[in-house]
């Protein structure tokens, strides 16, 4: 599990978009953090909206219009099991943000990525998705950076996600460190007792 900005510190809000904050991420199985340092409260956009309009893609801020079987296309695609559309809906019914990109000929998504949390202090993002055949051209960073934004624009400081270890090289450009004091991250297991 990766965190982009775990601690919460109690400083007097600051006049400019910096505030100090230690960042860190959790990966699956590796908590990326960084040093105290600042932390602006939005995130430089790589490729507006309008860039992406004109290449043919749509941005969209809810699952309005989001079919589910395509999204769950998405999501085998890039190595996930296959889930069950109606958990798939419960869940981004219980979703604070969201993120997903449309392509205009196809009418089907092609990047995907959602945050859940308490709504104040603390997020997790999950499913971050790209349709195999459109990874490398922007659109994951597109999703990221608009989800990163608006939990910060939300006061959220503490983010953290789930990823594969592969692919911590797309997250730390995007601020999301390993933690220095190597500290990791837990999930609940329940592990089958062996019948004797």
């Amino acid at each position: 599990m990766l965190l982009y900005n775990p601690i919460s510190t109690h400083l007097p809000p600051t006049p400019t978009a910096l505030s100090l904050k230690p960042t860190t991420i959790h990966h699956r199985n590796v908590i990326v953090s960084s040093q105290y340092q600042p932390i602006p409260t939005t995130v430089n956009i790589s490729i507006s909206d309008e860039s992406l309009k004109s290449k043919g893609f749509n941005l969209h801020r809810s699952i309005t219009n989001l079919n589910l079987d395509h999204l769950n296309s998405v999501f085998v695609a890039v190595g996930f099991p296959r889930r069950d559309t109606t958990k798939i809906q419960l869940a981004l019914e219980n979703t604070d943000s969201l993120m997903w990109i449309e392509y205009e000929k196809t009418k089907r998504p092609v990047a995907f990525a959602r945050a859940t949390g308490d709504g104040v202090f603390n997020a997790i993002i999950w499913d971050v998705v790209v349709d195999p055949n459109f990874q490398g051209i922007g659109l994951g960073k597109a999703v990221m950076e608009r989800l990163v934004t608006e939990l910060l624009g939300k006061g959220i400081n503490n983010i953290a996600l789930y990823s594969e270890p592969r692919v911590l090289g797309f997250y730390r450009p995007l601020g999301f460190v390993a933690d220095p004091d190597g500290i990791r991250g837990m999930v609940y297991s329940r592990k089958k007792k062996k019948n004797r």
